[in-house]
């Protein structure tokens, strides 16, 4: 019970601080310290030599250096017009489906997410080509706001994803399995979130307003060829990782050069272009290295409170079945999600879980795909949603009719984490397949 408290304790203290304002790293430094200092009266010159080693450690792992490389690609990307050519090569293929252009919010989501890896970039992307179009044309709100805030947060489950490479470094499993574990999942997700939308558009035709003309054949196969240089892309990258030819950091390079390539033979590469892609994705990357290097502290300083073996014992003591402690995960998660994004709530929580997720006999490639859709499920929670207010930017509309738009999507994607926890075939079988044990 002890370390019950302390755990919560911690919990409390890191989102005051984040609540306050303060950084991610720097709160969970913070918080460390203070647990050190508290709980079992460290000296501070002792906590700074376990923090040292830590620095050097969490930041020079060669798996990390696929995150920087993805992150560029996503932000070259970002200033090309492939997602114009998203845009105008579904647009005709989806004429024939119920609910016709709100589909391409689903697909487009789904395709970016497999080329850029970041749910915030996979939004606000295909939502600034989306939202303008579907608004003109008399689509639902609702439905568009649901529907791209849903699929925009495919872009942590899709591979390639920045989040599974975090977890693949600090549960020290197979990031490339990872990569094949998160797919099925997440062609499934999109899947029902399709289904959803033609069941709602035959039941009220009006949320898809019909087009006067059907595409022509020419325009269907226009559509398509504008899908080729995307589907090279993904191909380049998936390819190179499913194949075994290359590792998930040197198919990150790989991805780069291909991207580079393609900007600059279809003229979009600029001195400028490149420079200001180069210093986002530093931004970004100094970003998710510092909130792992706190990640890092945080679990040592835990290990050193004994906080994950004296609560695995607690629950332990439970007795409590298998789907009865994800039940209990599955809320844990949904409450740290209100206050906390997807990295900053893995990290911060995966030194109390995984052990937990072990004892009780699940593969740590389904927990991390898990994790994800838990995760997921924050980027469409209030209060801290990023996807919400990338939306609200990007509509101008009201936070709580967003919210509200959302909902059917956030249930839905809590019954795809129902199928893959009946089912974790789901997420185990294509790695299980392509790197046999």
């Amino acid at each position: 019970m002890e370390s019950l408290i302390v755990a919560f304790g911690v919990l409390a203290l890191v989102i005051f601080f984040l609540g306050i304002g303060v950084w991610v790293f720097a709160g969970l430094l913070v918080v460390s310290t203070l647990g050190l200092a508290l709980f079992i009266d460290m000296p501070v010159h002792r906590i700074g030599t376990i923090l040292a080693p830590l620095v050097i450690r969490s930041s020079t792992a060669w798996e990390l250096s696929a995150i920087p490389m993805f992150i560029w690609m996503g932000e070259i990307i970002l200033r090309t017009d492939v997602s114009t050519r998203l845009f105008r090569g579904l647009s005709p293929l989806t004429y024939y489906l119920p609910g016709r252009m709100l589909h391409t919010n689903i697909f487009g989501s789904a395709v970016f997410a497999a080329i850029c890896g970041s749910s915030a970039a996979t939004t606000a992307t295909v939502g600034k080509i989306t939202i303008p179009e579907l608004k003109k044309r008399g689509y639902s709100s609702a439905l568009s706001y649901g529907s791209l805030a849903g699929a925009g947060s495919l872009g942590l489950l899709i591979p390639p994803s920045i989040m599974m490479i975090v977890y693949g470094v600090l549960a020290e499993v197979s990031i490339s399995r990872l990569f094949a574990a998160g797919l099925i999942p997440g062609l499934m997700i999109a899947g029902i979130y399709s289904v959803y939308v033609i069941i709602y558009s035959l039941i009220r035709p009006a949320v898809a307003p019909a087009d006067t003309t059907a595409p022509t054949l020419r325009e269907m196969l226009v559509g398509i060829a504008n899908l080729a240089p995307i589907g090279i892309l993904i191909g380049v990258v998936l390819g190179a990782i499913y194949s075994g030819l290359a590792t998930p950091s040197e198919t990150a390079a790989i991805g780069v050069a291909a991207t580079l390539v393609y900007a600059a033979c279809t003229w979009q590469l600029s001195w400028g272009t490149f420079i200001a892609s180069l210093k986002a994705s530093v931004h970004t990357s100094c970003m998710i290295s510092a909130i792992m290097i706190g990640a890092a502290f945080m679990s040592t300083a835990m290990g050193f409170m004994h906080v994950p073996h004296n609560i695995a014992a607690v629950i332990d003591g439970l007795a409590l079945s298998p789907y009865q402690l994800i039940f209990i995960l599955v809320l844990f998660y949904l409450l740290l999600g209100m206050f906390l994004e997807g990295i900053s709530m893995m990290v911060m929580s995966l030194p109390i879980t995984l052990p937990l997720i072990l004892a009780a006999g699940f593969d740590p490639i389904w927990f991390g795909i898990f994790l994800i859709l838990m995760a997921e499920l924050a980027q469409i929670t209030p209060p801290v949603g990023f996807n919400l207010f990338i939306l609200q930017d990007l509509t101008k509309a009201s936070i709580a009719r967003i919210i509200v738009a959302c909902v059917p999507f956030f249930f839905l994607m809590c019954f795809g984490v129902v199928l893959i926890t009946v089912f974790p075939e789901i997420v185990l079988w294509l790695p299980d397949y392509l790197f046999q044990k």
